[in-house]
């Protein structure tokens, strides 16, 4: 497939998603310039990553810290983000590169992103991971650790905890995902209480639940399998 074929599918595939974020935005009275698309781009190539980039999506996200060296080095002019686990001995080359890192997910990474933000002496931008699904297979804070955790981050100042991230878990009908994106979202206000911290972002919805996440305050989608199916091989 041609670059110019590969632009046009990208560009109708986010066109489809525009008009989907704009009528979850009606629905909810929110304005659309409160969302954040961010194109996982774990499955395919750095070529396509960089299509879509060129489409005007200027945040891609990558699960594993070594693909996201490889892309970062090659597509300029893009704010990337680690959705996936980040090991402690891969933290010293893979948080330069980040723009926010979504996967805050244990009180140990926790503290090694803090003494390497002290380090450097710039704050990491992190999202606290939260379980809210409660799933064994998922990695994140239980819920439960809220209290426990907003104790805890003031003392941390080298992070810079920009707000909150879940993963639902996958549902045919994601009306289902509902009370998910309802416990992060007042789990949020837990935190903003605890701690006097903005929280501005919420990291939730994917491919299949995005509509509803952005009805109960999502300000950031992570979408991959919606932009990218089928272009695995590209």
């Amino acid at each position: 497939m041609t670059d110019r074929e590969l632009s046009a599918i990208l560009a109708a595939r986010l066109s489809q998603v525009e008009v989907a974020i704009q009528a979850a935005c009606e629905r909810c009275h929110r304005p659309r310039s409160e969302i954040t698309i961010l194109a996982v781009t774990k499955t395919v190539s750095s070529r396509v990553a960089g299509i879509i980039s060129e489409l005007g999506i200027a945040d891609l996200g990558e699960s594993r810290p070594q693909e996201l060296w490889r892309k970062a080095a090659v597509i300029p002019g893009v704010r990337w983000h680690l959705t996936g686990h980040l090991q402690r001995n891969k933290l010293e080359r893979t948080v330069p590169l980040l723009h926010l890192l979504h996967s805050a997910d244990s009180h140990r990474l926790l503290e090694s992103l803090h003494d390497f933000g002290l380090r450097r002496n710039q704050p990491v931008p992190i999202l606290l991971e939260l379980n809210c699904s409660r799933e064994a297979a998922k990695g994140g804070f239980p819920p439960e650790a809220i209290s426990e955790l907003g104790d805890k981050l003031p003392s941390l100042n080298g992070l810079k905890v920009e707000g909150l991230m879940t993963m639902a878990s996958y549902q045919e009908n994601p009306e289902y995902c509902r009370p998910v994106f309802q416990e992060l979202r007042a789990l949020r206000e837990q935190l903003r209480n605890r701690t006097g911290l903005p929280l501005p972002i919420l990291s939730m919805g994917m491919s299949n639940d995005f509509p509803i996440a952005i009805e109960e305050g999502a300000t950031m989608i992570r979408l991959g399998t919606k932009l990218f199916a089928g272009l695995e091989n590209e």
